[in-house]
Protein backbone atom coordinates (compact mmCIF):
# COMPACT_ATOMS: atom_id res chain seq x y z
CA UNK A 1 0.00 0.00 0.00
CA UNK A 2 2.81 2.24 1.10
CA UNK A 3 4.50 2.04 -2.41
CA UNK A 4 1.41 2.67 -4.06
CA UNK A 5 1.62 6.79 -2.86
CA UNK A 6 4.64 8.56 -4.84
CA UNK A 7 3.93 12.14 -4.07
CA UNK A 8 1.75 13.81 -1.09
CA UNK A 9 0.93 17.13 0.39
CA UNK A 10 0.77 17.34 3.87
CA UNK A 11 -1.47 20.08 6.05
CA UNK A 12 1.95 21.83 7.95
CA UNK A 13 2.09 23.47 10.90
CA UNK A 14 5.81 23.39 11.76
CA UNK A 15 4.31 22.24 15.14
CA UNK A 16 5.42 18.88 17.04
CA UNK A 17 3.03 16.75 15.29
CA UNK A 18 3.48 17.79 11.92
CA UNK A 19 6.98 17.54 11.69
CA UNK A 20 7.03 14.26 13.35
CA UNK A 21 3.95 13.21 10.22
CA UNK A 22 6.68 14.66 7.71
CA UNK A 23 9.65 12.61 8.43
CA UNK A 24 7.33 9.63 9.19
CA UNK A 25 5.71 9.99 5.54
CA UNK A 26 9.09 10.37 4.26
CA UNK A 27 10.07 7.14 6.13
CA UNK A 28 6.79 4.79 6.39
CA UNK A 29 5.58 5.55 2.14
CA UNK A 30 9.20 6.62 0.49
CA UNK A 31 7.39 8.86 -0.98
CA UNK A 32 7.55 12.82 -1.94
CA UNK A 33 6.04 15.45 0.62
CA UNK A 34 4.59 18.40 0.15
CA UNK A 35 3.83 21.19 2.32
CA UNK A 36 0.90 23.19 2.79
CA UNK A 37 0.84 25.77 5.88
CA UNK A 38 -2.44 27.95 5.77
CA UNK A 39 -2.33 31.51 7.57
CA UNK A 40 -6.28 31.66 9.17
CA UNK A 41 -5.23 34.40 10.54
CA UNK A 42 -3.76 32.43 13.63
CA UNK A 43 -1.30 35.40 15.08
CA UNK A 44 1.82 33.43 14.14
CA UNK A 45 5.00 33.98 12.38
CA UNK A 46 4.91 31.39 9.86
CA UNK A 47 7.70 31.44 7.88
CA UNK A 48 9.38 28.83 10.83
CA UNK A 49 7.45 26.57 9.31
CA UNK A 50 9.18 27.15 6.04
CA UNK A 51 12.92 26.62 7.17
CA UNK A 52 11.97 23.72 9.13
CA UNK A 53 10.17 21.91 5.99
CA UNK A 54 13.33 23.05 4.25
CA UNK A 55 15.94 21.46 6.98
CA UNK A 56 13.71 18.38 6.62
CA UNK A 57 14.60 17.86 2.62
CA UNK A 58 11.24 19.21 1.29
CA UNK A 59 11.26 20.69 -2.15
CA UNK A 60 7.61 22.21 -2.86
CA UNK A 61 6.54 24.41 0.59
CA UNK A 62 3.36 26.32 0.34
CA UNK A 63 2.62 28.71 2.73
CA UNK A 64 -0.41 30.88 1.80
CA UNK A 65 -2.70 33.45 3.30
CA UNK A 66 -6.09 32.84 3.31
CA UNK A 67 -7.72 35.27 5.49
CA UNK A 68 -9.80 37.15 3.09
CA UNK A 69 -10.99 33.86 1.56
CA UNK A 70 -11.42 32.60 5.11
CA UNK A 71 -13.63 35.55 6.28
CA UNK A 72 -15.23 36.20 2.87
CA UNK A 73 -16.20 32.26 1.73
CA UNK A 74 -16.59 30.56 4.85
CA UNK A 75 -17.29 32.98 7.95
CA UNK A 76 -19.40 35.23 6.40
CA UNK A 77 -21.88 32.61 4.74
CA UNK A 78 -21.87 30.95 8.14
CA UNK A 79 -23.24 33.80 9.85
CA UNK A 80 -25.74 35.04 7.29
CA UNK A 81 -27.97 31.62 9.19
CA UNK A 82 -27.15 32.90 12.51
CA UNK A 83 -24.77 29.74 13.08
CA UNK A 84 -25.04 28.03 16.77
CA UNK A 85 -23.88 24.73 17.44
CA UNK A 86 -26.18 22.92 20.29
CA UNK A 87 -27.15 26.42 20.76
CA UNK A 88 -23.69 28.57 21.85
CA UNK A 89 -20.76 27.25 19.63
CA UNK A 90 -19.76 29.45 16.93
CA UNK A 91 -18.05 27.06 15.22
CA UNK A 92 -15.00 28.42 14.89
CA UNK A 93 -12.56 25.18 14.26
CA UNK A 94 -15.67 23.74 12.12
CA UNK A 95 -15.59 26.27 9.15
CA UNK A 96 -11.91 26.47 9.10
CA UNK A 97 -11.47 22.79 7.88
CA UNK A 98 -13.18 22.75 4.72
CA UNK A 99 -11.05 25.56 3.38
CA UNK A 100 -7.88 24.08 3.91
CA UNK A 101 -8.64 21.06 2.25
CA UNK A 102 -9.90 22.74 -0.48
CA UNK A 103 -6.57 24.18 -0.59
CA UNK A 104 -5.08 20.55 -0.13
CA UNK A 105 -6.89 19.22 -3.26
CA UNK A 106 -6.15 22.31 -5.32
CA UNK A 107 -2.09 21.77 -4.41
CA UNK A 108 -2.27 18.34 -4.84
CA UNK A 109 -3.66 18.85 -8.03
CA UNK A 110 -1.29 21.49 -9.16
CA UNK A 111 1.93 19.45 -8.15
CA UNK A 112 0.45 15.89 -9.11
CA UNK A 113 0.02 14.22 -6.02
CA UNK A 114 -1.94 11.53 -5.63
CA UNK A 115 -2.25 11.79 -1.78
CA UNK A 116 -2.84 14.64 1.25
CA UNK A 117 -2.18 13.74 4.79
CA UNK A 118 -3.38 15.91 8.06
CA UNK A 119 -2.52 15.76 11.19
CA UNK A 120 -5.81 14.94 13.11
CA UNK A 121 -6.13 12.76 15.46
CA UNK A 122 -8.52 9.14 15.34
CA UNK A 123 -10.46 10.48 18.08
CA UNK A 124 -11.65 14.17 16.98
CA UNK A 125 -14.01 15.86 14.59
CA UNK A 126 -11.16 17.25 12.44
CA UNK A 127 -10.36 14.12 10.72
CA UNK A 128 -14.14 13.78 9.70
CA UNK A 129 -14.12 17.53 8.53
CA UNK A 130 -10.70 17.30 6.39
CA UNK A 131 -11.31 14.11 4.83
CA UNK A 132 -15.24 14.53 4.05
CA UNK A 133 -14.41 17.57 2.30
CA UNK A 134 -11.42 15.67 0.35
CA UNK A 135 -13.16 13.36 -0.87
CA UNK A 136 -16.02 15.96 -1.79
CA UNK A 137 -13.75 17.70 -3.82
CA UNK A 138 -11.60 14.72 -5.11
CA UNK A 139 -13.31 11.41 -4.96
CA UNK A 140 -10.06 9.42 -6.45
CA UNK A 141 -7.46 11.59 -3.56
CA UNK A 142 -5.79 9.06 -0.62
CA UNK A 143 -6.20 10.55 2.54
CA UNK A 144 -3.06 9.64 4.96
CA UNK A 145 -4.27 9.71 8.87
CA UNK A 146 -0.94 8.77 10.48
CA UNK A 147 -2.76 9.21 14.31
CA UNK A 148 -4.61 6.21 12.60
CA UNK A 149 -1.80 4.19 11.35
CA UNK A 150 1.31 4.18 13.97
CA UNK A 151 1.99 3.25 17.31
CA UNK A 152 3.37 7.16 18.14
CA UNK A 153 0.30 6.74 20.69
CA UNK A 154 1.66 9.09 23.39
CA UNK A 155 3.45 12.53 23.92
CA UNK A 156 7.04 10.77 24.80
CA UNK A 157 7.06 8.41 21.75
CA UNK A 158 6.67 11.24 19.21
CA UNK A 159 9.82 13.37 21.35
CA UNK A 160 11.61 9.88 21.52
CA UNK A 161 11.00 9.57 17.73
CA UNK A 162 11.84 13.47 16.91
CA UNK A 163 14.77 12.98 18.86
CA UNK A 164 16.38 10.24 17.34
CA UNK A 165 15.59 11.64 14.17
CA UNK A 166 17.05 15.29 14.78
CA UNK A 167 13.58 16.58 14.41
CA UNK A 168 14.07 20.46 16.57
CA UNK A 169 10.88 20.30 19.03
CA UNK A 170 9.18 23.41 20.00
CA UNK A 171 10.20 24.69 23.53
CA UNK A 172 7.61 23.27 26.15
CA UNK A 173 7.14 20.32 24.08
CA UNK A 174 8.63 18.24 26.27
CA UNK A 175 7.05 18.93 29.10
CA UNK A 176 3.14 18.00 29.74
CA UNK A 177 1.58 20.79 28.00
CA UNK A 178 -1.36 22.05 29.99
CA UNK A 179 -3.39 21.93 27.18
CA UNK A 180 -3.84 22.00 22.91
CA UNK A 181 -5.33 24.99 21.12
CA UNK A 182 -6.26 25.90 17.70
CA UNK A 183 -6.48 29.46 16.69
CA UNK A 184 -7.85 31.15 13.41
CA UNK A 185 -9.03 34.75 12.34
CA UNK A 186 -12.73 34.01 14.15
CA UNK A 187 -11.56 32.05 17.31
CA UNK A 188 -8.99 30.66 19.57
CA UNK A 189 -10.12 27.26 21.50
CA UNK A 190 -8.59 25.67 24.05
CA UNK A 191 -9.17 21.34 24.91
CA UNK A 192 -7.81 18.58 26.53
CA UNK A 193 -5.53 18.18 29.49
CA UNK A 194 -6.01 20.89 32.02
CA UNK A 195 -9.35 21.54 30.83
CA UNK A 196 -10.74 18.06 30.95
CA UNK A 197 -12.44 17.79 34.33
CA UNK A 198 -15.48 19.65 33.23
CA UNK A 199 -15.94 21.15 37.08
CA UNK A 200 -12.71 22.70 36.95
CA UNK A 201 -12.68 26.82 36.04
CA UNK A 202 -10.03 27.41 33.18
CA UNK A 203 -6.90 29.77 34.32
CA UNK A 204 -7.40 32.99 33.69
CA UNK A 205 -3.73 33.01 32.16
CA UNK A 206 -5.00 30.47 29.24
CA UNK A 207 -6.56 33.45 27.73
CA UNK A 208 -5.11 35.44 25.40
CA UNK A 209 -7.86 37.34 22.43
CA UNK A 210 -10.18 38.58 25.51
CA UNK A 211 -9.23 40.67 29.14
CA UNK A 212 -10.81 39.49 31.85
CA UNK A 213 -14.61 40.91 31.92
CA UNK A 214 -13.64 41.88 35.65
CA UNK A 215 -11.04 44.14 34.38
CA UNK A 216 -12.34 45.45 31.31
CA UNK A 217 -13.05 49.11 30.72
CA UNK A 218 -15.73 51.09 33.20
CA UNK A 219 -16.69 52.78 30.72
CA UNK A 220 -18.99 50.73 27.82
CA UNK A 221 -17.55 50.97 24.06
CA UNK A 222 -20.18 51.72 21.62
CA UNK A 223 -19.98 50.32 18.14
CA UNK A 224 -21.75 50.52 14.75
CA UNK A 225 -21.60 47.88 12.14
CA UNK A 226 -22.80 48.41 8.59
CA UNK A 227 -24.49 45.34 6.87
CA UNK A 228 -25.13 44.63 3.21
CA UNK A 229 -27.53 42.02 1.57
CA UNK A 230 -26.45 40.28 4.99
CA UNK A 231 -22.92 41.09 4.97
CA UNK A 232 -20.63 43.17 7.32
CA UNK A 233 -19.04 45.77 5.05
CA UNK A 234 -18.50 48.59 7.98
CA UNK A 235 -17.33 49.29 11.79
CA UNK A 236 -17.67 52.70 12.80
CA UNK A 237 -18.96 54.07 9.34
CA UNK A 238 -15.68 52.92 7.98
CA UNK A 239 -15.32 50.40 5.14
CA UNK A 240 -13.38 47.32 5.87
CA UNK A 241 -12.29 44.30 3.87
CA UNK A 242 -13.84 40.78 5.21
CA UNK A 243 -10.60 40.08 6.93
CA UNK A 244 -9.98 43.75 8.02
CA UNK A 245 -13.62 44.09 9.63
CA UNK A 246 -13.35 41.01 11.43
CA UNK A 247 -9.77 41.70 13.09
CA UNK A 248 -11.29 45.39 13.86
CA UNK A 249 -14.13 43.38 15.74
CA UNK A 250 -11.83 41.25 17.81
CA UNK A 251 -9.96 43.81 19.32
CA UNK A 252 -12.94 46.18 20.21
CA UNK A 253 -14.76 43.40 21.79
CA UNK A 254 -11.91 41.45 23.09
CA UNK A 255 -10.61 44.60 24.88
CA UNK A 256 -13.86 44.38 26.74
CA UNK A 257 -14.03 40.99 27.92
CA UNK A 258 -16.92 40.01 25.18
CA UNK A 259 -16.71 36.65 23.68
CA UNK A 260 -15.38 33.89 26.26
CA UNK A 261 -17.38 29.96 26.14
CA UNK A 262 -16.96 27.39 28.41
CA UNK A 263 -18.58 24.56 26.58
CA UNK A 264 -19.27 20.71 26.71
CA UNK A 265 -20.05 19.76 23.49
CA UNK A 266 -20.84 16.24 21.96
CA UNK A 267 -18.71 15.34 19.28
CA UNK A 268 -19.89 13.59 15.38
CA UNK A 269 -17.57 10.33 16.62
CA UNK A 270 -19.50 10.01 20.01
CA UNK A 271 -17.87 11.45 22.76
CA UNK A 272 -18.88 14.03 24.62
CA UNK A 273 -16.04 17.19 24.99
CA UNK A 274 -15.20 20.63 27.21
CA UNK A 275 -13.60 23.19 25.05
CA UNK A 276 -12.74 26.64 25.68
CA UNK A 277 -13.26 28.98 23.55
CA UNK A 278 -12.66 32.80 22.29
CA UNK A 279 -14.60 34.26 19.75
CA UNK A 280 -14.39 38.15 20.49
CA UNK A 281 -15.52 39.29 16.61
CA UNK A 282 -17.78 36.69 16.13
CA UNK A 283 -19.95 37.16 19.39
CA UNK A 284 -20.27 40.79 18.20
CA UNK A 285 -20.91 40.10 14.66
CA UNK A 286 -23.92 37.53 15.51
CA UNK A 287 -25.36 39.91 18.06
CA UNK A 288 -25.12 42.58 15.69
CA UNK A 289 -26.67 40.39 12.51
CA UNK A 290 -29.92 39.02 14.56
CA UNK A 291 -30.51 42.83 15.12
CA UNK A 292 -30.81 43.92 11.48
CA UNK A 293 -32.69 41.01 10.58
CA UNK A 294 -35.01 41.82 13.13
CA UNK A 295 -36.53 44.59 11.31
CA UNK A 296 -35.56 43.82 7.51
CA UNK A 297 -36.83 39.70 7.63
CA UNK A 298 -40.53 39.07 7.58
CA UNK A 299 -41.41 36.57 10.45
CA UNK A 300 -42.11 33.78 8.40
CA UNK A 301 -38.47 34.33 6.89
CA UNK A 302 -37.27 34.37 10.25
CA UNK A 303 -38.83 31.75 12.36
CA UNK A 304 -38.06 29.32 8.92
CA UNK A 305 -34.01 30.13 9.19
CA UNK A 306 -34.15 29.96 12.93
CA UNK A 307 -35.91 26.49 12.12
CA UNK A 308 -33.41 25.85 9.51
CA UNK A 309 -30.35 26.96 11.90
CA UNK A 310 -29.59 23.90 13.67
CA UNK A 311 -29.96 21.56 11.02
CA UNK A 312 -27.35 24.35 9.59
CA UNK A 313 -24.80 24.03 11.98
CA UNK A 314 -24.84 20.16 12.57
CA UNK A 315 -23.61 20.17 9.09
CA UNK A 316 -20.83 22.63 9.57
CA UNK A 317 -19.91 20.79 12.59
CA UNK A 318 -19.67 17.33 11.02
CA UNK A 319 -17.71 17.96 8.27
CA UNK A 320 -20.44 17.93 4.92
CA UNK A 321 -19.42 21.88 3.69
CA UNK A 322 -19.32 20.45 0.30
CA UNK A 323 -22.48 18.27 0.89
CA UNK A 324 -25.26 19.11 -1.66
CA UNK A 325 -27.88 19.55 1.43
CA UNK A 326 -25.51 22.00 2.86
CA UNK A 327 -25.48 23.92 -0.28
CA UNK A 328 -29.15 24.10 -0.58
CA UNK A 329 -29.86 25.70 2.84
CA UNK A 330 -27.38 27.61 1.66
CA UNK A 331 -28.89 29.47 -1.49
CA UNK A 332 -32.16 29.62 0.96
CA UNK A 333 -30.33 30.94 3.06
CA UNK A 334 -28.50 33.66 0.84
CA UNK A 335 -31.85 34.46 -0.69
CA UNK A 336 -32.98 35.63 2.53
CA UNK A 337 -30.14 38.23 2.87
CA UNK A 338 -31.42 40.01 0.03
CA UNK A 339 -32.81 43.23 2.22
CA UNK A 340 -30.76 42.27 5.28
CA UNK A 341 -28.80 45.85 4.75
CA UNK A 342 -28.32 48.63 7.46
CA UNK A 343 -26.78 49.81 10.64
CA UNK A 344 -26.91 48.41 13.86
CA UNK A 345 -25.17 50.16 16.91
CA UNK A 346 -23.99 47.93 20.16
CA UNK A 347 -22.74 48.55 23.02
CA UNK A 348 -19.64 46.74 25.02
CA UNK A 349 -19.31 46.18 28.43
CA UNK A 350 -17.10 43.88 30.94
CA UNK A 351 -17.99 40.66 28.90
CA UNK A 352 -21.31 42.01 27.51
CA UNK A 353 -22.46 42.38 24.53
CA UNK A 354 -26.51 44.68 23.91
CA UNK A 355 -27.83 46.15 20.89
CA UNK A 356 -28.87 49.82 21.36
CA UNK A 357 -29.87 50.49 17.88
CA UNK A 358 -30.95 49.50 14.15
CA UNK A 359 -31.67 51.15 11.52
CA UNK A 360 -32.11 50.22 7.43
CA UNK A 361 -33.29 51.46 4.55
CA UNK A 362 -35.49 47.76 4.23
CA UNK A 363 -37.10 48.32 7.07
CA UNK A 364 -40.12 46.29 7.97
CA UNK A 365 -40.65 48.06 11.20
CA UNK A 366 -43.36 50.53 11.14
CA UNK A 367 -44.07 53.01 13.54
CA UNK A 368 -47.49 53.76 12.33
CA UNK A 369 -48.70 50.25 13.03
CA UNK A 370 -46.56 49.60 16.26
CA UNK A 371 -47.08 52.76 18.03
CA UNK A 372 -49.63 52.81 21.42
CA UNK A 373 -51.00 56.04 20.60
CA UNK A 374 -53.69 57.10 18.68
CA UNK A 375 -53.53 55.25 14.83
CA UNK A 376 -55.13 55.51 11.80
CA UNK A 377 -54.18 52.50 9.96
CA UNK A 378 -55.01 49.42 12.54
CA UNK A 379 -58.69 48.67 13.58
CA UNK A 380 -58.35 46.71 16.74
CA UNK A 381 -61.76 45.41 16.54
CA UNK A 382 -60.16 43.16 14.12
CA UNK A 383 -58.12 41.34 16.66
CA UNK A 384 -61.44 39.83 17.69
CA UNK A 385 -61.87 37.52 15.13
CA UNK A 386 -58.53 36.55 14.59
CA UNK A 387 -58.66 35.72 17.99
CA UNK A 388 -62.20 33.96 17.58
CA UNK A 389 -60.56 31.49 14.75
CA UNK A 390 -57.74 30.87 16.25
CA UNK A 391 -59.49 29.92 19.48
CA UNK A 392 -62.08 27.50 17.17
CA UNK A 393 -59.91 24.00 17.71
CA UNK A 394 -59.37 25.09 21.55
CA UNK A 395 -62.98 25.74 22.33
CA UNK A 396 -64.12 22.53 20.32
CA UNK A 397 -61.22 20.33 22.08
CA UNK A 398 -62.20 21.77 25.70
CA UNK A 399 -65.71 21.01 24.83
CA UNK A 400 -64.95 17.66 23.65
CA UNK A 401 -63.63 17.06 26.99
CA UNK A 402 -66.15 18.12 28.72
CA UNK A 403 -69.10 16.17 27.37
CA UNK A 404 -66.38 12.40 28.00
CA UNK A 405 -66.26 13.34 31.48
CA UNK A 406 -69.80 13.76 31.84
Amino acid sequence: MQSSVKKVVLAYSGGLDTSVILRWLQDHYRCEVVTFTADLGQGEELEPARAKAEMMGVKQIFIEDLQEEFVRDFVFPMFRANTLYEGSYLLGTSIARPLIAKRLIEIAQLVGADAVAHGATGKGNDQVRFELSCYALNPHIKVIAPWREWDLDSREKLIEYAEARQIPIPRGKRGEPPYSTDANLLHISYEGKALEDPWVEPDEEMFTRTVSPELAPDKPTYVEIGFERGDAVSVDGERLSPAQLLRRLNDLAGANGVGRLDLVENRFVGMKSRGVYETPGGTVLLAAHRAIESITLDRGAAHLKDELMPRYAELIYNGFWFAPEREMLQALIDRSQENVTGTVRLKLYKGSVQVVGRKSPCTLYSHAFATFEKDTVYNQRDAEGFIRLNALRLRIGALAKELAEK
